[in-house]
């Protein structure tokens, strides 16, 4: 049985870019067995001791790193060092170093990282059941979700479940009217899947829908951008939330990517304790 690589991919922003270096190089190497641990927004040396505990205890343990401050990142090298744990920052010879840690010979195989393997089919998957899971549809399958997406009208829902199944997430989301318009699914079992609520300040949601109605050259609605009225859906929604016991993230000053990598974390959570 082959080496089990417990790789972890530690960034200072979202480690989108950790993901996409580590496909490029896992494809230049045939049976790999590795799982990874990613943390992003790792910006402090009280994180990285953690991190570094964490795979202190693991055998086998590799880390990727993208770090922009430079004395942290001597930080997290020199205390690698210290605990004998390969460390890597992105800009090195990373394929020559995997292939000797790996003993093995890299291919050299142009864009290998695209190769239509068994993750490539199911990131396809995954987007195809998102979009047939959008706003609210085919509630019956829900259940099969790897995560479940609630918030009201305009927190990014959608954006951000089509971000997530393209790193190979099921995502359903869901409109949140009222605690009545919740699928009895949900109400009844309320750890059926990993559910995380979206949610935003009143007075950001009140210009989104505005631009929203104006882009559809609509202004009949008029509660739907009515400040208080938002304010009774934000905090309807903070209150169903809490009551379920569901975590929830303020999408108020986030891009979609960093609301799906804090979801990401969540999820692996959820995982853990599942």
């Amino acid at each position: 049985m082959s080496n089990l690589y417990q790789i972890y991919l530690i960034s200072d922003a979202t480690g989108e870019t950790l993901d996409r270096i580590f496909i490029a190089i896992k494809a230049q190497f045939k049976n790999i067995n590795y799982k990874i641990h990613t943390y992003s927004f790792t910006r402090t040396e009280n994180q990285i001791l953690k991190i570094l505990e964490n795979a202190g205890e693991e055998k086998n343990s590799i880390i990727l790193y993208s770090i922009v401050d430079s004395s942290l990142a001597k930080y997290l090298a020199r205390n690698s060092d210290i605990k004998k744990i390969p460390c890597f920052g992105v800009l090195g010879d990373l394929i020559l170093s995997f292939s000797k840690l790996l003993n093995q010979k890299a291919s050299h195989q142009p864009s290998g990282q695209y190769a239509l393997d068994e993750e490539y089919y199911k990131r396809i998957e995954a987007i195809q059941f998102t979009m047939n899971h959008d706003d609210g549809n085919l509630v019956k399958g829900i259940k099969e979700s790897d995560i479940i997406l609630l918030g009201v009208s305009r927190t990014s829902k959608t954006p951000t479940a089509i971000f997530l199944a393209n790193k190979g997430f099921k995502t359903s989301n869901i409109p949140l009217i009222n605690e009545n318009s919740l699928p009895e699914v949900l109400r009844e079992n309320p750890k059926i899947s990993c559910i995380v609520g979206l949610n935003t300040e009143p007075e950001r949601l009140v210009e989104i829908r505005k631009n929203r109605m104006s882009s559809l050259k609509e202004n009949k609605n008029k509660l739907y951008t009515d400040l208080e009225q938002i304010k009774k859906e934000v905090n309807m929604a903070r209150n169903t939330f809490k009551k379920y016991k569901w975590p929830s993230i303020d999408v108020t000053r986030k891009s979609v990517e960093e609301t799906a990598a804090s979801i990401i974390k969540i999820y692996e959570i959820y995982k853990e304790n599942a």
